[in-house]
């Protein structure tokens, strides 16, 4: 049986576009009061303006740019400041950069910016509200992980890492606050259109589409559904890890393209 939102409060981090905008859409279309952040504040006021037409009143809406410790904790002390609580993390601020392989050429900057905005973003999201989550006695961190952390493949080594670590904390958080009333879940999608390859190959969109060329890739509203089902189970009900890819994909490599003969 779905529990829906019921005012519960939801942070979505990256919540300007893709991913978190149809994440943001489903849990106020669930019930949800939403605490939403992103970098990139005309795009994140877009979103605002989206969901105050579904629900009839605004989010809260703040600057988040996870890489940024102060950032961080000016969001997370905005939030609880406005609602008083915390039930929902979904820690959705993460990206891919490039294809470097593993050598001389690879852009170390690309490197950094993966590891710290996928990896200690999240982090720094998780350890300032663990406490509140707790306390709300209903809480749930949902990572968003991907197909990306189960199998490594050639060019992205360093963003595969970087969802492998994803992968490693959200196991060890289940360990950690076993006992405690927080769920701990991880949403691993595969091949999704959104923003995603285009910020991948530097903005070369023509490059990005190729990606998706004669098959059908998920949707970001796909993964959405994926999450506020997660988060809208009854509270003894804990979805460890969904992985959710196209049925035209078989595993990183192998995809069945329109055309594309065996």
């Amino acid at each position: 049986m779905a529990i829906k939102g019921q005012g519960r409060v939801a942070i979505v981090t990256g919540a300007s576009s893709g991913i978190g905008r149809a994440t943001a859409v489903g849990f106020a279309e669930a019930g949800f009061q939403l605490a939403i952040g992103a970098r990139r504040a005309e795009k994140l006021q877009a979103v605002v303006e989206e969901l105050t037409n579904i629900t009839g009143h605004a989010p809260l809406a703040a600057p988040l740019d996870v890489t940024s410790t102060e950032s961080v904790e000016a969001f997370v002390s905005g939030v609880i400041e406005h609602y008083g609580k915390v039930n929902v993390l979904v820690n959705n601020a993460g990206k891919a950069l490039g294809v470097d392989y593993i050598d001389e050429r690879a852009n170390e900057d690309d490197w950094e910016t993966m590891l710290d905005t996928n990896v200690m973003g999240l982090l720094r999201m998780t350890k300032r509200l663990v406490p509140h989550l707790v306390e709300s006695g209903d809480g749930h961190i949902i990572n968003i992980g991907s197909t990306a952390g189960h199998e490594a493949y050639a060019g992205g080594g360093v963003y595969c890492a970087t969802k492998f670590a994803v992968r490693a904390i959200t196991g060890a958080l289940r360990q950690e606050l076993l006992g405690k009333p927080v769920r701990i879940s991880s949403i691993d999608p595969g091949m999704v259109e959104t923003e995603f390859s285009v910020v991948r190959y530097h903005g070369d969109s023509e490059r990005a589409a190729q990606v998706y060329e004669g098959l059908r890739p998920l949707t970001a509203e796909d993964i959405a559904d994926a999450i506020v089902y997660t988060a809208t189970r009854p509270h003894h009900v804990n979805i460890d890890t969904m992985i959710l890819k196209p049925i035209d994909q078989a595993d990183a490599k192998r995809v069945a393209r329109k055309g594309q003969e065996d």
